[in-house]
């Protein structure tokens, strides 16, 4: 039987392990992927041999930030009865661009050097960070940051999905409230509907699955909220082409081969798109979700094994169906060997302890 902190740790640490899965093929198309790894493309946990650990990207390390900036909050609220959940988030986003770039938008932000956060030296390496966050991040002075009314950018782009899940797990009594704050979130340094919806999605989608509901309902229930906001549109179209594209692939089927993992690529991701925007992004996690809702290892390598953005597809569906089929569907193997998992397991912890 499933426990709250199964859907907590499994959130994190199944987020993680499909961004290492997908860090080493990040940007690889399909035929690139097998000249590196075989027939099959990859299939084992890409270990490093120094560390001899699996490492993450920049999408792990701002879920890592998105867990301290609830914590933060929730403090506050409990403490003075100040509720600032965007603005603790803004500010350990501003950690991570610490973590990246040595420094902070505004001499006023070094209040935030004594944050525990910044005590595990791993969150400081580069791993591809997201260019959009680091600019959009740089520019943030005087403690203002973008919303959903006065964005500071138009980008569509996946930076602000990435690190939306732990939204999901932090407001799982209210889907609502994860879908508004997912977005607030998200909204910060991604200023388009494309960006900051899917955000949204993911969070309230993450939130019922917490809740218990299987796979599919979380993800209809979900969209009904999706569909309450304004261009919500192209979101919703490429999920519901997501969730058509999966139901007909499973009804071919349930083994993963390569001639299936090339059609997949060609026809069915490719259809949807190759995971550069938000909306395309969560499309393709929760394509590869139902397509093996069963089998979390399954899952990951058709995400990393479908081209392009394969690292954030991955972190992102590792996150929805770690909190579906909980952290003991996770193979061992993996969470044995990946980075900061005490950290992780730690956050998750705190971030359910929160809550209760």
């Amino acid at each position: 039987m499933k426990t709250a902190k199964n859907y907590f740790r499994g959130c994190l640490l199944g987020g993680a392990c499909g961004d290492a899965m997908g860090y080493p093929v990040e940007t690889m198309d399909w035929n690139q992927i097998r000249s590196e790894y075989g027939a099959h493309g990859i299939t084992k946990l890409p270990i490093n041999e120094e560390r001899n650990e699996a490492l993450f990207s920049d999408d792990t390390q701002m879920n890592i930030m998105t867990v301290d900036g609830l914590l933060w909050a929730d403090k506050k609220a409990k403490e003075r009865g100040i509720y600032a959940y965007t603005s603790s988030l803004f500010y350990c986003y501003q950690k991570w661009l610490y973590t990246q770039t040595g420094r902070f938008a505004d001499k006023n932000y070094n209040f935030l050097l004594g944050g525990e956060i910044l005590e595990n030296k791993e969150l400081f390496a580069r791993r591809t960070p997201d260019k959009v966050n680091i600019s959009t991040l740089e520019g943030c002075i005087n403690g203002k940051y973008g919303t959903m009314k006065r964005p500071l950018n138009q980008n569509p782009g996946t930076g602000a999905v990435m690190r939306a899940a732990p939204v999901g797990l932090y407001f799982y009594n209210d889907p609502k409230m994860a879908f508004r704050i997912g977005a607030e979130s998200a909204a910060i340094t991604h200023g388009h509907p494309d960006a900051y919806l899917p955000a949204g999605f993911l969070a309230c989608l993450i939130a019922q699955l917490v809740r218990g509901k299987d796979l599919e309902s979380a993800v209809v229930r979900a969209l009904d909220e999706l569909e309450t906001w304004p261009e919500h549109e192209n979101t919703r179209d490429l999920i519901e082409k997501a969730r058509s594209l999966a139901a007909q692939m499973n009804r071919s089927g349930n083994i993963l081969s390569v001639n299936e993992l090339e059609m997949a690529n060609r026809i069915d991701l490719a259809a949807i798109g190759s995971g550069e925007t938000g909306s395309e992004l969560i499309a393709l996690s929760i394509y590869c979700a139902l397509r093996y809702s069963d089998n979390f290892e399954q899952a990951i390598l058709l995400a990393v094994n479908q081209g392009g953005n394969s690292d954030t597809v991955a972190a992102v569906c590792g996150a929805i169906l770690g909190t579906y089929l909980g952290m003991d569907e996770i193979p061992y193997a993996w969470v044995n060997k990946i980075e900061c998992s005490i950290l992780l397991v730690h956050g998750a912890d705190k971030l359910l302890e929160s809550v209760m």
